[in-house]
């Protein structure tokens, strides 16, 4: 272990420590984390599903995942939109799922914002990239659990009827998606993901 934010794997490279040995959580951390997303189905799908990590761990959510996405249409927001009654009570009794009755009304009413939000600014990414705050003093390495952007986002997505996304779902949605890069200067993926988000063309509102 190179200090307490950072671990050594099994394989000899060092990750940030959250990513621990699970083999499934190891590839989260090293495959997508902080890698920046843009693609609109996948922006929907990682911010439903943070809202139904609350008070669970991302582990959880992780592991039924797959069987997430069977049962919301892929989290195509054209689709989960139209979901009524009888999906909601479909989706309480899926044991695969996380079955939150209001969680799961959360996301439904969540694709009917997210609609709203493609046809005012174009796309999602082009909304939640408007959301990227300034890069942090490469210096200084810190993991916060909010920050005043997640604070601002979270205030607008509910001021836009968006539930289930307060400041804290907010960042850890922006760490996930690449709006930051939130991984330790000693990660051996950091680097990747700087390249990554520089070599990135931000989506712009129409």
């Amino acid at each position: 272990m190179s200090d307490a934010a950072t671990r050594t794997g099994a394989d000899g490279r060092i990750r940030c420590s959250w990513a621990g040995e699970s083999p499934d959580y190891v590839a989260y951390h090293d495959l997508e984390w902080g890698r920046p997303v843009t693609d609109d189905h996948r922006l929907f799908e990682k911010i439903c599903l943070e809202g139904f990590q609350s008070g669970l761990s991302w582990l959880t959510i992780l592991r039924k995942r797959e069987n997430f996405r069977a049962a919301f249409a892929g989290f195509d927001p054209a689709v989960v939109a139209a979901f009524d009654h009888d999906d909601v009570e479909r989706l309480v009794n899926d044991a695969g799922i996380i079955r939150h009755r209001g969680k799961i009304t959360a996301a439904i009413n969540n694709a009917s914002r997210a609609l709203e939000t493609i046809e005012e600014f174009g796309s999602l990414a082009a909304y939640f990239w408007s959301w990227e705050p300034e890069p942090a003093d490469p210096g200084v390495w810190t993991l916060p659990a909010t920050t005043e952007e997640s604070v601002a986002l979270a205030r607008d997505l509910k001021r836009r009827g968006w539930r289930f996304v307060g400041p804290t779902t907010a960042y850890a949605f922006m760490q996930a998606m690449g709006l930051v890069n939130d991984h330790h200067p000693q990660c051996h993926i950091r680097s990747e993901v700087d390249r990554l988000r520089a070599d990135l063309e931000r989506p712009r509102p129409r």
